[in-house]
Order: C-alpha cells, then structure tokens, then sequence
C-alpha cells in the first residue's frame, strides 16, 4: 500500500468514527431516534436517521454539531465488541425499537458480527452501533469536522420503504484542510451549472416533457454546436467514419446483444397498440447498430480497423430522484465510437485513443485519473475472454507507463474498461471518458473477418466515449469555466458598447464588420451607463470582450477593448483586433487577444 492509499484509509477511519459521534450526539437530542446506517463516502460520511415526529432542518445541524464536540472533548473510546449470542442481540435491537440494526444483524449473523461500543473514561458504555469497523482509538483524534446539510432517503434506496433523514457531513485531520474544502464547496454552489442554467438562460427541465429530458437553449446548443464541429472535424482526421442510426429496435436485436437480460431494468419499450404488433425499444446504446452496419458486407484483414462514430442520442431509465441539471438525465447523446480490429492491432488501438482523449482535455485545461474496472458480478460471456480482455486494456496502458487504479466489479456487463476521471477547475474529479473492450458482442452476433491465411475469425471490439454524454459533459463545462465559456465557444464573443447615443451609428458599422467575419457580436445600445453595460456585458452576460466607441476611437479607427476577467487590455485598430479574435477562435484559446 502506497502513501496515498495509507493517507485514503486513514481519513476513511476518521470519517467512518465521526459517523459514530454523530449518531451518538443525534440520539442524545432526539431519544426516539432510531439507527439506520452511516458510511463513510468519497468526500466524508452521512448517517440516516428515522425521528419519529421531527423533520430536521439546516439549522438544526449547528445544534447536532455543538453535541459532537461535547463528546469529542469527552475523550470517549471507541471498542470493539464481538457480540456473543446474536439472536440475543437482535432482539434486544426490536425492543430498543432499533429495527434497522435488527434488520442489518439478521442478515449478517453468520459474519461473525461485532458492535463498536464508545466509553467515557470510567468505561461505561454510553452509545453502540453495529459496524465491522475499523475505528479510532478514540475521540481525541477528531479534530475537524462539519455537518453539511440534510436530504431525504429511502431505507435501502428502495421507493416502496421508509423515508428516512440523510445528514450529510464531512471531517479532515485538520482545520486548513477542512476550510479549503469548506472554501471548494462555497465556489462549487457559485458554478453550479443549474443556477447559472437559469441565470444565463442556457437550458430547462420541464415536468410536462419528464424529468431528465433537456430542452438545449440557443445559447447553450451554439456551445454543442461548436465542440460537435471540433468532434466530427477531429474524428475524420484521425480515420474514423460517421454513421447515424435509428432511434428504436425490434426487441429481438436487444435479445442478441445480452441487453435484455442485463439491462432490462434501465430500458424504455414503446407500447404496442395490438398483441400482434412486434415489440420495440428506445435504444440504450448504439453498440448493436455499429455491429449491424460491420455485419452489411464481408470484411477482410486489410479493412481493419474500422473505427466508427455517431453522436447517437440513447434513452435509459432512471429513478427521479437521481436525477438532475445536465449531469444527471434520462435522455441523452453520446459522442460513441466503436472500433472494430484485429488482437494484433488492439493495444495500439487503445494508445490511440488514449491520446485522442488527452488531445480534447489540453484544449479544456483539465487534467485527468485513469480506473481500470473490471468483471462485474452480472457478465456475459466466458471467463477466459474476460481475463483476455483486462489483460489486454492493461498491457496498453502499462506500455506507455500509465498510473492507474483497479476499480475491481465496474465493468460495463459485456467487457472490462478504462474510466478516465477529469479533473476540473476546482479540482473536483468527473467520470467522463471511457474505454471498453468487448470480446463478447463480436461473439453473440457472429462477426468475422478473413484473415491473411484465409481463416475467418472474430475482431475485438473497443466501445468507446471522449466526452461521455453531450448534457453531462456541458454540464460540467459550465461548472468548469463558471459559466464563462472560452471566446471559441462564448455563445456572444464579443459587444460593441458606445459611450454616448451619438457613437451609436459607428458602434453600428463595427457590429456589422465583426458579425460579416462570423464572429458573435451583440450591439449593446441599452440607455444605460457605460460602466453599467461593460460590467453587465462582462461580469453578468460572461462575454469575452467589450469593444468601446467614443470621439477619440472614432477618429482614429480603433476600439478600446476590456477583456472578461483581464480588465482593459489595450486600444486595436478594428481589423487588428479582428484578425487576433479569429486566430483565439481558431487555436481554441491557444492565442488569445492581447
């Protein structure tokens, strides 16, 4: 074990024992409080509580923290209790009321199940909880910690159980490194791309459409618009073909691919009017169309690979309450590839891709993790193209000295993957890109290519995605950039402002010049102040540059131009700064106006 997994394993201890506190310090101001369970996650714990007659709120939260540290300058020691008799014990949890660690032992009796007891200094015993552990020794070690907020969730994730009460919370070894979270999270809410979706008239959800399913507004779709261009424009230079497909399927296409009987639960049929009609299915992927289009002539050696690509729009269903904004939907366009080779080309292949994806992040200024996840638990396919098809996605990234980490039962139900996680400008982590490798499709639908020595024999297929989906990935953009989007895909670029209304039939002349070269430029002729509109422009409205006209710019042909976030930046000759705003626009924010 690494440094850093030392230092993961260490704070999951932190958190996980702060959990405890927390239910402690629950039941010490709500006796009735009943114990569901309180996992540490990925940035800190929360616990589900069921309160009898109380619904808490945010700022009950204060009060619950005041409680912990009581107990945490208690200096209480957490145990470890093996629990001797365990009927015993489950029925002392059903007169306590405690019926969600009655439910937990009763599945986990045959574990050897423990309790973790906290003890004040005299020993006595004032809380316990039923967890596995590990924990801390004691209390003292508890230094920094923060309750969030509280949501509601069902007992088990499950609509038909109980709601229960969520607190979320977080804890870090030290005070700075919970304010820098502290901080992260007040410029997270800033960016959140719902609030700026509205604020910049971007996108919407509406309840008569359903949830999940996105209306794109002019502003946003021109953002699509231009990395859609950047995508099919790289594509072709790196030898891929661009194909489009149908929506909907017959059933029996789903029943090859393994869909049916893997996925049937995230799936949209389209009703039938009669018995007799065939069944279809609002498709989920597009894989099986991409091997339909392979499968429409015979192919040799010689034509491998081919490396075919759609922004192919899927549905897949969710629950409502896991979804939300742009990130989390129900309806959505995936930039999807598939590549179809021979085992010989694979591991080059998969390079390729790899590069092609760290190409598009530079451009995004956003670094990025790389998983490997492996054989889920529901899987198709043989045990030995399984362990074929990890090795395989692990000799290419080890070729080329990748740092990874295993992320064992994530793969997709068909073939292992890579998940690459991008790194925004907050440093939050977003799963985006990803690469599968599929021995098990090529199989279930038969397809060959005649080799060299004139033996027919199955291509590996690669499944693959650089953005992931459209919504998520724009969703992230706009949180990434905080809703001001680089000057190549700003839906304005650029708003011509005049200092007095008698500037106005220059400022005029300009909007044209500009908008004839095809930038996007919005005249700004508001009976407002000058300052007003340039802080309007730049700081509301997120536009790159604000071009000023008054007498003296007008005499002499120039602008005096004010960059979003820079400031003044310099007086241009008009077609000086035209020339420079083309070459920002056309080197994607490699050289920008300056």
């Amino acid at each position: 074990m690494d440094e850093k997994d030392i230092k993961a394993q260490e704070l999951h201890t932190l958190r996980h024992s702060c959990s405890h506190i927390m239910a402690q310090a629950v039941q010490n101001l709500y006796p009735n409080a009943k114990l569901a369970i309180g996992p540490a996650i990925e940035n800190g714990f929360y616990y589900d509580f069921d309160i009898e007659g109380v619904t808490l709120k945010e700022e009950d939260l204060e009060t619950i923290e005041k409680e912990m540290k009581k107990l945490v300058e208690m200096d209480l020691r957490f145990e470890k209790y093996q629990i001797p008799d365990v009927q015993k014990q489950i029925d002392e949890f059903k007169a306590q009321g405690e019926i969600y660690k009655a439910e937990l032992l009763e599945e986990h009796k045959n574990d050897s199940p423990t309790l973790y007891l906290t003890k004040d200094k005299d020993g006595n015993v004032l809380f316990n909880d039923l967890c596995s552990g590990p924990h801390l020794e004691n209390t003292r070690k508890i230094k920094a910690f923060k309750l969030l907020s509280v949501a509601g969730a069902y007992w088990r994730g499950s609509e038909k159980n109980k709601m229960l009460q969520r607190i979320y919370a977080t804890a870090f070894a030290s005070k700075d490194e919970l304010k820098e979270y502290l901080t992260m999270l007040e410029e997270a809410k800033k960016r959140d791309h719902r609030k700026l979706g509205k604020e910049l008239d971007l996108f919407s959800v509406h309840d008569e459409i359903g949830a999940g399913l996105v209306l794109w507004h002019p502003s946003l779709a021109l953002v699509r618009e231009n990395i859609e261009n950047y995508w099919r424009e790289e594509h072709r230079k790196r030898g891929y073909v661009i194909v489009n497909t149908p929506h909907i399927a017959k059933t029996k296409l789903w029943e090859v691919s393994g869909h049916i009987d893997h996925y049937r639960e995230n799936m949209f049929f389209v009703q039938k009017e009669n018995e007799e009609d065939e069944q279809f299915i609002i498709k989920p992927m597009n894989c099986p169309f991409h091997i339909l289009i392979y499968q429409a002539q015979r192919r040799s050696y010689r034509d491998l690979p081919i490396r075919m690509a759609e922004l192919g729009t899927v549905y897949r269903r969710e629950k409502s309450g896991a979804l939300g904004g742009l990130t989390r939907v129900q309806g959505f366009t995936q930039d999807d590839s598939h590549i179809f080779c021979t085992p010989e080309q694979l591991v080059g292949e998969i390079n390729e891709i790899i590069d092609f994806i760290s190409d598009a992040m530079d451009i995004f200024k956003m670094e990025f993790e790389v998983e490997l996840s492996t054989r889920p638990e529901s899987y198709v396919g043989s045990l030995e193209n399984w362990e074929r098809a990890e090795a395989g996605l692990k000799e290419a990234m080890d070729k080329r000295g990748m740092k990874y980490e295993i992320n064992e039962g994530d793969g997709a139900f068909y073939g292992p993957k890579i998940d690459f996680k991008f790194k925004d400008a907050i440093e939050r982590t977003w799963q985006c890109a990803t690469i599968q490798l599929d021995f098990n499709l090529p199989e279930r639908f038969n397809l060959k290519y005649q080799d060299k020595d004139g033996e027919l024999k199955t291509p590996v297929m690669l499944h693959r995605v650089v953005f992931g989906s459209m919504e998520r990935f724009h969703g992230i953009l706009i949180e990434h950039y905080a809703g001001a989007f680089p000057a190549w895909l700003a839906p304005v670029q650029a708003a011509v402002v005049p200092i007095a209304d008698r500037h106005i039939e220059a400022c005029e002349t300009v909007f044209k010049k500009l908008k004839d070269k095809g930038i996007r430029v919005t005249l700004d002729d508001r009976s407002e102040s000058m300052n007003y509109k340039i802080r309007d422009n730049l700081q509301n409205k997120k536009i790159p540059y604000v071009l000023v006209l008054g007498d003296r710019e007008i005499e002499e042909n120039t602008l005096a131009v004010r960059a979003r976030g820079r400031g003044p930046i310099g007086t241009f000759k008009t077609d000086d700064f035209i020339n420079k705003l083309e070459e920002e626009i056309k080197t994607k924010g490699k050289n920008i106006v300056e």
